[in-house]
C-alpha cells in the first residue's frame, strides 16, 4: 500500500511539472530565412563550395544557390560573414532528463539526439516539447527505462515495474520492461552486455545478460520495430549482443578484433564515447575510477582506431547529461577520431551522415540538402582542416528555429 502510494505521488509530481513547462510562452513560429555568404561544407562531400546562400522555409532547407542571388522580402536575412556552414551534429548516446540540459545540448550543435535511457520517460516528454515547439532542444529519440536487472529508484516510473521489483531477468520480465517502454512510447530500447564502468565496486568486462536474454529483447523490440542499443565495455557481453541482432554497441572498451570484424560482418553500429571514458581521469573521481580510466582508456583508443581501420559503422555519443560543470561534448569526440586517425571528412560524417544513417533518417537530416531538415551549425574556420573549429559554434538552426545566434560580433551605429 505505501509503495503504491508513492508511485501515485511521483506521477502526480511528474504531472505538476509537465503542466508548469506546457504553461511556458511558446518558442517562435518557424519563419524563412536566407543565410547568405556561407562557406558549404554539406556533410556530403569532402570539399567546401564558397558563397553559398541557404533558403530555409517551413523548417526545410528549400534552396540552395552560389553566387549572387536576389532576395524576396520574406526571408529573414543572415549574413554568416564567410563563416563555415555544416549539418548539425548527433549525440547518439546521452541522458538528458531536462530542459535546460536539452537547450544545453543544441546549444552545443548537437540537433538530434538519441537517449540512452533516462529514469522517468523525461525523453519521451521531452521529445514531444520539442516537436510541439514549446521548448528549444535537439530533435529526440527516446528509450526511456534501461532494460536492467537491478531498476533501482526507476521502478518508481511507472505501476507496472511493481512487478520487477525483485528483478529483470526471466523471459517474462525482459519482455515486460520492453513492453511497458513501448507503451510509453519510447523509439529505441537500451539494455545491457556487461556491468558498469563508473562504479568501483564493478567490473566492466562482466557480462550481465546472456546472448539468449539478450535475444529476447531484441525479439521483443522487433516486433514494433525498435532497434536496440546495447552497454558493453566487456568483449563476452559485446559480442553477445552482436549475435542476439543488438543495432549498436555502446562504449566497447575491450572490443576484440574477432568481436570487431563480425560487427564489421553484420552491420553492428560502434558507439564509443570516449570522451566520457577519458573523464574518468579528472581529479573529482576517486583513485579507484582514475586507475580504471587509465587502462581502460588506452584500450578504448585500441577498438576505436581497429574499427576505423576494418570499416565498422561509427556514430558519435558523448554519454552524459550535459551538465553545466561537464564538458563532454561531441565536438571533442570528433576532434579525439580525428587524433586516432580518421580523416577529418570521416570524423566529421561519424557526427552527421553516419548517425544519421544509425537512427534510419539519413533521408530527411544528417546532410545540407534541398528537401532535407533544416538542422545546420556555423563554425568560425574550415571543419575539413581545423576539426578545433567544432569548440566554438556561432549559429545553431534545428529543424528550421534559430536557437543559437552570436554574429555579428561588430557594433552597428
Amino acid at each position: 500500500m505505501g509503495h503504491i502510494m508513492t508511485v501515485s505521488n511521483t506521477f502526480r509530481f511528474i504531472a505538476a511539472t509537465l503542466c508548469l513547462i506546457l504553461s511556458l510562452p511558446a518558442m517562435a513560429q518557424d519563419r524563412p530565412f536566407a543565410l547568405t555568404h556561407a562557406n558549404l561544407f554539406d556533410g556530403s562531400r569532402n570539399k567546401i563550395i564558397k558563397d553559398v546562400t541557404v533558403f530555409v522555409r517551413d523548417g526545410l532547407i528549400e534552396r540552395i544557390i552560389t553566387g549572387e542571388v536576389n532576395i524576396s522580402g520574406d526571408y529573414e536575412v543572415i549574413d554568416t560573414e564567410g563563416n563555415y556552414l555544416m549539418p548539425g551534429m548527433f549525440d547518439v548516446h546521452t541522458h538528458i532528463d531536462s530542459v535546460d540540459r536539452a537547450r544545453q545540448a543544441v546549444e552545443s550543435g548537437v540537433t538530434t539526439v538519441r537517449s540512452a535511457s533516462v529514469t522517468s520517460f523525461q525523453d519521451v516528454a521531452l521529445r514531444e516539447l520539442v516537436r510541439e515547439g514549446k521548448i528549444i532542444g535537439p530533435e529526440f529519440f527516446a528509450a526511456g527505462i534501461y532494460i536492467t536487472p537491478n531498476l533501482g529508484d526507476t521502478i518508481l516510473s511507472d505501476p507496472r515495474l511493481v512487478a520487477l521489483s525483485d528483478g529483470v531477468n526471466t523471459d517474462d520480465e525482459l519482455r515486460l520492461l520492453v513492453n511497458v517502454n513501448v507503451d510509453r512510447g519510447v523509439d529505441v530500447i537500451k539494455t545491457r552486455g556487461t556491468q558498469r564502468a563508473g562504479l568501483p565496486d564493478t567490473d566492466p568486462r562482466q557480462q550481465v545478460y546472456t546472448e539468449r536474454q539478450l535475444r529476447v529483447v531484441v525479439e521483443e523490440a522487433s516486433k514494433h520495430g525498435l532497434p536496440v542499443l546495447v552497454h558493453a565495455h566487456g568483449d563476452e557481453g559485446a559480442r553477445a549482443a552482436v549475435l542476439a541482432g543488438a543495432r549498436s554497441i555502446e562504449h566497447g572498451t575491450y572490443l576484440s578484433n574477432e568481436t570487431l570484424r563480425l560487427m564489421k560482418a553484420r552491420g553492428t553500429w560502434f558507439v564509443p564515447t570516449y570522451v566520457t571514458m577519458d573523464a574518468m581521469n579528472e581529479e573529482r573521481y576517486g583513485y579507484v575510477l582514475r586507475l580504471r580510466g587509465k587502462h581502460m582508456v588506452p584500450q578504448l583508443e585500441r577498438a576505436i582506431r581497429e574499427a576505423y581501420r576494418i570499416g565498422v559503422k561509427i556514430a558519435t555519443g558523448a554519454d552524459h547529461y550535459y551538465e553545466e560543470d561537464a564538458i563532454n561534448r561531441i565536438s571533442i569526440e570528433v576532434q579525439r577520431f580525428v587524433e586516432f586517425g580518421m580523416s577529418h571528412f570521416d570524423a566529421l560524417k561519424t557526427a552527421t551522415v553516419n548517425s544519421a544513417e544509425l537512427l534510419q533518417i539519413a533521408d530527411r537530416t544528417g546532410r545540407i540538402k534541398e528537401g532535407f531538415e533544416a538542422d545546420m551549425i556555423l563554425i568560425p574556420g574550415n571543419p575539413l582542416t581545423n576539426i578545433e573549429a567544432l569548440q566554438d559554434v556561432l549559429l545553431v538552426m534545428s529543424n528550421g528555429r534559430l536557437v543559437l545566434k552570436r554574429i555579428p560580433f561588430s557594433v552597428s551605429g
